[in-house]
């Protein structure tokens, strides 16, 4: 699982399932999009035209994302991301998936361990294995970058995107 967050609207925590045996062949996809002088994908840095090409080449690809989505309810992003962490663990328990990978950002790392230290333990899950990696290191979470950056747009393009996207889970 790769995973990535929009607070644009609605948080939300989008959780991309890529198969072990397709990793390799994504991961060149995925840098085969990168343009010369660019270290990683960034929807919100790319052209309406290149954001089309990216996601026609995810589409093509096939893999599937959830959308954990949290609303107005929660008082701050920290709690939206916790109920939406916490019910992708749940997910990922029943499911059995072996490892996640966040998007690291220096000021939620912290927190993000303990509360899936928590989380792990709350949803019996202790063999699951989670980090935080840049997006320039793991080109994997350009595809939930992706997909969470067209969900948030609406319109045509969550229209492009909704073949990537399994579920929508509101917590």
């Amino acid at each position: 699982m790769f995973v990535d967050e929009s607070k644009s609207g609605d948080y939300l925590l989008i959780a991309t399932a890529v198969e072990p045996a397709r990793l390799a062949t994504v991961r060149k996809v995925i840098r085969g999009l990168v343009l010369p002088g660019q270290r990683r994908l960034h929807m919100k840095s790319e052209s309406n035209p290149r954001r089309r090409q990216i996601l026609s080449a995810l589409c093509e690809e096939g893999e599937k994302a959830t959308i954990y989505r949290a609303g107005s309810a929660y008082k701050s992003d920290i709690q939206r991301r916790r109920a939406c962490l916490s019910s992708m663990v749940a997910d990922i328990a029943r499911a059995g998936h072996p490892k996640v990978c966040l998007e690291s950002d220096e000021t939620m790392d912290e927190r993000d361990r303990r509360d899936l230290a928590c989380l792990i333990k709350e949803h019996a899950c202790p063999d699951l294995l989670y980090l935080h990696e840049r997006a320039a290191q793991e080109p994997l979470l350009a595809v939930s970058d992706a997909i969470g950056w067209a969900w948030a747009r609406g319109g045509d393009w969550r229209r492009r995107a909704s073949p990537l996207v399994e579920s929508v889970t509101d917590v």
